[in-house]
């Protein structure tokens, strides 16, 4: 496998001006209605491949550009179509935020819970009633901050999240800004 490109936001936004260059965000629906790169498409991490890709690119062969938050998933998605021959994938470095930070144009929408904060909270939480199961019901249930302990640390360890793939299918992760609880 080839070692994964990356371009500053710069880069991508004048290539994407200049060039045609596709820019893809890979973040969930909702991630991506409240807020995203002016000029890029919405294509999920879990839904992406070649075919989702060729019916927003119909040439392959002009460079995508992907990003989500900050390029965790966007390099995951990078890493999947490097498989591909046709496709000419890069990783914009930093994601929105370093798009935003560069003053770049961005489209805004509602607001919503990012998903890596929907893990910390769900991890948090989990981790919190399993402790007092085991104080209050039984010893046990200790099984249960410790199993939360060791898959944040898998995640760290290989900076893939089990957890978060998983959020990213949940219906509040996938419809638009109007599917959005208030």
């Amino acid at each position: 496998m080839s070692a994964v490109k990356h371009v500053s936001a710069w880069d991508a936004n004048h290539a994407r001006e200049s060039a045609g260059a596709v820019l893809v965000d890979v973040r969930t629906p909702v991630e991506f209605h409240a807020a995203h790169a002016d000029g890029a498409v919405n294509i999920p991490l879990s839904a992406l491949n070649e075919d989702r890709l060729a019916a927003t690119n119909n040439d392959l062969g002009r460079p995508v550009y992907l990003l989500c938050r900050t390029g965790t998933r966007a390099k995951m998605g990078c890493e999947r179509l490097a498989e591909s021959s046709r496709v000419n994938a890069a990783v914009v470095e930093g994601g929105t935020e370093a798009w935003e930070q560069a003053g770049l144009p961005m489209v805004r929408g509602r607001k919503a819970i990012s998903l890596e904060r929907q893990v910390r909270i769900a991890a948090g939480s989990i981790a919190l009633i399993g402790s007092i199961m085991a104080a209050f019901v039984h010893p046990w249930f200790w099984v249960v901050p410790a199993f939360i302990g060791g898959g944040l640390s898998f995640s760290g360890i290989t900076d893939t999240c089990a957890m978060g793939m998983l959020l990213a299918r949940m219906p509040w992760n996938q419809g638009g800004p109007e599917s959005c609880p208030s």
